[in-house]
């Protein structure tokens, strides 16, 4: 889930926050709609600032925190740009890849779309290799709100092998995972997941 995103860019900038769980009922709602039309999560609220989409809430985090923003122009520009080039540029290939994976691997048309997806997403991939070299980071020589959102993205890939193809990028999305706030977003996120599991049980 995306808010893993939202979650992990908080706690990366130091910004205390608490996390609402919807029901499917409620993504329906016309109060829900009236903060995410289309009845997506995560919905994000500060004060007067209310926005939908992770990828904005995260910039929108990140303006915040030098944590995940350098203050010069040009590393806010790099780190922009590295963000948006995770959720335009790689995301579109790992997300039908893994919709295919997911949703329609017995499927005749998933049999036969599967093959170029991947062969799209690994020219993604190899290029985004090439890009990272030999740097920890993709954005201002440090970890950024890019590296939050580039990391999510290349997670969802973890149902597959591809990324031990790309040992540099396996590396990157290891180093990233092994960071504080990230484990302290994931087990934050799973354990909200629990409760709502736990009383659901409850009845």
């Amino acid at each position: 889930m995306r808010d893993l995103r939202v979650r992990w860019a908080l706690e990366e900038a130091g910004i205390a926050y608490d996390a609402d769980l919807i029901g499917f009922e409620d993504q329906a709602s016309p109060d829900y709609r009236a903060r995410q039309p289309f009845g997506q999560v995560p919905a994000y609220r500060d004060g007067e600032v209310a926005i939908f989409e992770s990828c904005a809430i995260v910039l929108h985090i990140a303006g915040k925190s030098q944590a995940l923003m350098p203050t010069d122009e040009a590393g806010r520009a790099e780190v922009t740009c590295w963000l948006f080039a995770a959720s335009n540029t790689i995301e579109p290939w790992v997300a039908q890849l893994a919709t295919i994976d997911l949703f329609a691997a017995d499927s005749a048309w998933g049999r036969e779309r599967r093959p170029e997806v991947e062969t799209f997403l690994r020219k993604r991939l190899d290029e985004l290799q090439t890009a990272l070299g030999d740097r920890h980071w993709f954005a201002a020589d440090r970890f950024s709100a890019a590296d939050i959102i580039m990391t999510h993205v290349l997670r969802d890939l973890r149902h597959t092998d591809i990324l031990a193809d790309y040992p540099k990028l396996a590396a990157y999305v290891a180093r990233a995972e092994a960071r504080p706030a990230f484990q302290r977003a994931l087990e934050a996120q799973m354990a909200a997941f629990r409760e709502a599991e736990k009383a659901l049980a409850q009845g």
